[in-house]
């Protein structure tokens, strides 16, 4: 790493699971929770009109890891709308749901 590159912001994966094991409901819970977070973007918002496409936020992204639901929120959310992350992570919260910090391993080196 140089000194002018920063370390990539670490990632949350809120998890379609409450803490006593239950599946969350409703089943589309990780689509509601990045769509409304999807106009927080590099560059801000897309313009509204014709050829403008709907898409999730590259800091809130709905996901399925296994057969579980999820929902990956990069802390680069954090620095660009504090309160968009404090909206995420209190969601988590006040519905009980499993949080767990991304552990990423790197590729293996390919064999040539």
């Amino acid at each position: 790493m140089t000194n002018n590159s920063k370390p990539k912001p670490r990632e949350v994966f809120i998890q379609g699971i409450t803490r006593d094991g239950r599946t969350f409901r409703p089943s589309d819970w990780a689509e509601r929770l990045a769509g409304a977070m999807s106009c927080f973007r590099p560059g801000g918002a897309r313009p509204a009109g014709i050829g403008s496409a709907i898409g999730y936020s590259p800091y809130c992204i709905p996901t399925v890891i296994g057969s579980t639901k999820c929902v990956v929120v990069s802390e680069a959310l954090k620095d660009i709308e504090p309160m968009a992350w404090d909206f995420v992570m209190n969601f988590a919260r006040d519905n009980d749901l499993q949080v767990m910090e991304a552990c990423l391993i790197p590729d293996a080196p390919k064999k040539g």
